[in-house]
Parts: structure tokens; sequence; C-alpha cells
């Protein structure tokens, strides 16, 4: 759960809607991601007027690949309110795409520093039946 509450944090830190210009907004998501060894990667989702933006999930995973990693052991994802939210489905698909141990990753679904309660998955359960397998 501390490295969940880690992320989570993290993601915290850097939410908050921005305007970039009167096409484009930024940050009203905000996710981390932990590494296999041991690193933390962030990013905002970046919302545009014609549709082409991204992803704060995806963000975050270019961030980490750009820096030469590429295996991600947690996520979190986090919208307005602090509450955590599920990555859409490109986002799992992203992430599946990564390596054969993808469908290991742990996503934060819930999160209750209060109660002291969280509820993770692996990414396997938010895509079944993949259709990828057979390519690895």
């Amino acid at each position: 759960m501390e490295e969940f509450i880690r992320l989570y944090d993290e993601a915290v830190a850097i939410r908050g809607k921005r305007e970039i210009s009167s096409f484009i907004t930024a940050g009203s998501v905000a996710a981390a991601l932990l590494t296999e060894n041991g690193n933390i990667y962030v990013g905002v989702c970046v919302d545009t007027s014609s549709s082409i933006g991204s992803c704060a999930e995806r963000n975050a995973i270019t961030s980490m690949i750009a820096h030469g990693e590429h295996k991600i052991r947690k996520i979190v994802a986090v919208e307005s309110g602090e509450r955590v939210c599920p990555p859409c489905g490109v986002c799992r698909e992203y992430m599946m795409q990564l390596g054969e141990d993808s469908k290991d990753i742990e996503v934060l679904l819930e999160l209750d520093c209060e109660k002291g309660t969280m509820r993770s998955v692996r990414l396997q359960e938010l895509v079944p039946d993949w259709w990828g397998y057979s390519r690895y």
C-alpha cells in the first residue's frame, strides 16, 4: 500500500487543470508509475480541441521509455477531486503491448487513506482475453 500512496501523492502533486492555449488544456488527470527498477515517472493528460490529445498514463509511460525503461510494476491515475480513476481502454492496450509481463502491472482502482484501504487489480483483469498473447 505504501508504494501506491507514494504514487498517488506524486500524481496529486502535478494534477491541476491549466490552459496551454485557446485549443489545449492539460492536467485534469495525472498519473504516476513505478518501474521494475524502482523509478517513478509522472504525466498529465493533454486535451485538445481536435481530439488529438493524450492521456496522463501514456505521457508517464512515454517519459519512462525516454529514460530507457519499459517495465511497469504499478500505476495510478488521479482525476478531479483527487479521486483515483482506472486507465482508459487505449492506455490499457498500450500497457499490454509493452511486454509479456505487462499483464502483471498492478493498477490502483480505489484508495482511502483515512480508512487505510485500497483496491488494485492486475492489468490482465482489465483486459480479459487480450488478442496479443500469441505474439510473445
